[in-house]
């Protein structure tokens, strides 16, 4: 049975972050009752919290006893978005992801599961933990894809190891989790550089698509590892947001949906089509391929979740650039603020 958001009271684990703080802001707009945002600012912003009389800010993490002792049985919908960004900072930091991605989902759930009056409990998986690793020809990854035990990082790990506690909690104690598998997520309110240093210069130049937008608008030449070749399904933060919101209203317990596009775009194509519509002429610099990363070519299937969420994607990719770009360009004293704030450690890893 479906229910409204009219009245409803939301936690969201992560809420400060890039989808987080997106997903956030359009419960606002449906007239939610009250927000709870939980958030240690480990990869996010204080600022990209809205400012609402509905929201009640939490700083800290969800794996917290003293955040937990917080959160009680009265909350109608429950977003586990909390992680460590991401997998070139796990790699350096296996101990941190464990601390910040799988602790976070298991301490929560164990902590909930025996609420009665929670209606949906949304998992954001990662579809890079299931999707084959391959460089030849891919095809759509469906939900129930075969999963390897190779993966390229504690990341995938700590994710694949959160959707299993998800089947496991609700198999065992009933908790009516639903699991949505995000693809490659960009737009608005991902702040390079934002929250702590965590080790890598993935820090700063966190996802590919905010790092080509915000160097195609500085004139730098934009940095393509392996030719280019690498292939991946990109979404829109605003799509991923209507994803999540449907997995609460129309998810069946238990299940897992991808939020994909189920477009293949390749990074070269999309360096030049970055290059293209910011005006930059700047050459691209093609660097090695990454040694540890051998999922080369992927993309979500997108049948599952049509099929019976009712979802699919509305915003084309070149919409979504323009829509970024144009954020981007408004917002580069924030983005400068946050990258330069790590200026020192890049000193020093270079």
């Amino acid at each position: 049975m479906s229910h409204g958001w009219k009245d409803a009271k939301v936690l969201v684990a992560g809420g400060a972050g890039f989808v987080g703080s997106n997903l956030t802001m359009a419960l606002l707009d449906t007239g939610v009752k009250e927000i709870v945002v939980v958030d240690n600012l480990l990869s996010s912003e204080r600022e990209n919290i809205p400012d609402s009389p509905r929201l009640c800010f939490l700083e800290g993490s969800i794996a917290d006893d003293r955040i937990l002792n917080h959160i009680e049985d009265g909350f109608d919908y429950i977003f586990q978005l909390a992680t460590y960004h991401g997998n070139q900072s796990s790699i350096r930091d296996p101990l941190k992801d464990h601390e910040n991605s799988l602790l976070t989902t298991l301490k929560l759930f164990n902590h909930i599961r025996d609420f009665k009056k929670v209606r949906k409990v949304i998992y954001s998986g990662a579809g890079c933990a299931v999707a084959k690793k391959t460089f030849g020809e891919p095809k759509a990854t469906t939900e129930d894809e075969p999963i390897s035990l190779e993966m390229d990082s504690p990341y995938s790990i700590s994710k694949l190891v959160g959707e299993f506690y998800a089947v496991y909690f609700h198999k065992q104690y009933k908790l009516p989790t639903v699991r949505a598998r995000f693809q490659n997520v960009y737009g608005p309110r991902e702040i390079l550089g934002a929250g702590k240093w965590r080790g890598t210069p993935a820090t700063v130049w966190r996802n590919v698509i905010p790092t080509f937008v915000y160097k195609a608008l500085k004139g730098q030449p934009l940095p393509v590892e392996n030719h280019g070749a690498s292939t991946r399904d990109f979404i829109y933060v605003g799509d991923i947001v209507e994803g999540l919101m449907a997995c609460a209203q129309k998810g069946g317990e238990g299940e897992v949906y991808n939020l994909a596009s189920g477009t293949e775009t390749s990074i070269r194509d999309l360096a030049e089509t970055i290059n293209k519509m910011t005006g930059s002429t700047i050459p691209l610099h093609y660097l090695p391929g990454r040694d540890w990363d051998t999922s080369g070519k992927r993309f979500g299937s997108a049948e599952k979740a049509e099929r019976e969420l009712d979802f699919r994607t509305r915003v084309s990719l070149r919409e979504g650039l323009l829509r970024t770009i144009e954020w981007t360009r408004g917002n580069l004293p924030a983005i400068e603020f946050c990258i330069e704030r790590h200026a020192k450690h890049m000193v020093e890893y270079s």
